[in-house]
C-alpha cells in the first residue's frame, strides 16, 4: 500500500497529531517514515547577536536552525515511542515546498499533513500549506483534520 510516507511538522498541536497518525499508519503498513521541518533564514547581525549572548562552550551551537532541530527531535521520539524509526530533513524556505522536496527526493506514496489553515474561510486561502502541499503533490496526500 504504502512504501514511503513523509510527514510535515511545524511543532503546532495540528502537526503533531499529524506526526501521530503518520507514525500509527507507517507502523500498520510497514512504511518507512520521513518526516520535514521548515525554517526561515535568520539575519545574520541576529545570529552574531544571539551567538555573543551564550556561553562561551555553546556558542558553536547557536544556528539558524535551532528551533526546528528542536521540533524534529521532539516528532522522531514521537515516531520512536510508536515503534518506528523515522529519518528527519530540515530545510530552508516555505514549508509546502520543503515537504514536496522531501516526497519527491524519497519517492515517497503517500504524504500527510495536518489541516491547519483548513478551516472556515482561511481554508481558500493559496499560501496554506495543506492546500498547497494537495495541489502540487507528487502522490497521494491524507490531510487529518484536528480542527
Amino acid at each position: 500500500m504504502f512504501a514511503s510516507i513523509v510527514v510535515g511538522t511545524d511543532g503546532s498541536e495540528t502537526a503533531r497529531e499529524a506526526v501521530r497518525q503518520a507514525v500509527e499508519l507507517a507502523v500498520r503498513v510497514g512504511a518507512e517514515l520521513e518526516i520535514v521541518s521548515a525554517y526561515e533564514p535568520v539575519a545574520e547581525g541576529r545570529l552574531r547577536d544571539e551567538t555573543r549572548q551564550a556561553p562561551r562552550d555553546l556558542q558553536w551551537a547557536v544556528n539558524a536552525r535551532d528551533d526546528v532541530d528542536v521540533t524534529l527531535a521532539e516528532a522522531a521520539d514521537a515516531a520512536r515511542a510508536g515503534g518506528i524509526e523515522a529519518r528527519t530533513y530540515a530545510r530552508q524556505g516555505d514549508p509546502a515546498d520543503a515537504i514536496l522536496d522531501v516526497a519527491e527526493e524519497r519517492g515517497a506514496d503517500l504524504i500527510v499533513v495536518g489541516n491547519k489553515g483548513m478551516t472556515g474561510a482561511r481554508r481558500f486561502l493559496l499560501g496554506s500549506v495543506p492546500n498547497r502541499v494537495s495541489h502540487h503533490a507528487p502522490c497521494s496526500v491524507l490531510i487529518i483534520r484536528t480542527a
